[in-house]
């Protein structure tokens, strides 16, 4: 992360600011959505509009739809937008398992990124199960958690 990036995050932590860059299962679908770069990144070229194009939009939309989701003003529809990234899991979950089988990626490789996925569900369905069973406030500033170190 850049320096000027990195400071505007610790700016707004001292601030108190509180949002989803907070949130432990947005920083951790982070880490796969890099992740899935470097390893889509030894496919095959011909590849590049095919696999790799959808590997790495379901990959950026798990950290998007947390953060849209955290952002909006009722739990209802942060509930919503878990329920995009889990699509979204599921969708990479399956192209995982095929590149595997297209031998485009090894086994080892692959069960990095399915492991990393189950931990997010399980996640993602703690947060839902979290925002669901309390009033939070439409901020959902008590869902704010430890930062993941990459």
């Amino acid at each position: 992360m850049s320096d000027e990036i990195s400071g505007r995050f610790d700016a707004s932590r001292k601030n108190g600011a509180q949002s989803y860059h907070d949130l432990l299962v947005w920083q951790k679908s982070m880490a796969l959505a890099r992740e899935i770069y470097k390893i889509t990144a030894d496919f095959p070229s011909e590849e590049k509009f095919g696999l790799i194009s959808q590997m790495r939009r379901a990959a950026v939309s798990v950290p998007s739809n947390i953060a849209e989701g955290q952002a909006r003003n009722t739990t209802g529809e942060f509930v919503q937008f878990i329920s995009h990234a889990e699509g979204s899991m599921a969708e990479l979950d399956t192209q995982l398992m095929l590149a595997v089988d297209l031998d485009f990626l090894s086994s080892e490789k692959a069960k990095s990124c399915l492991d990393s996925i189950a931990e997010l569900r399980r996640m993602l369905n703690g947060l839902r199960r979290a925002i669901t069973s309390q009033r939070l406030p439409t901020r959902h500033s008590s869902l704010i958690t430890h930062h993941y170190e990459k």
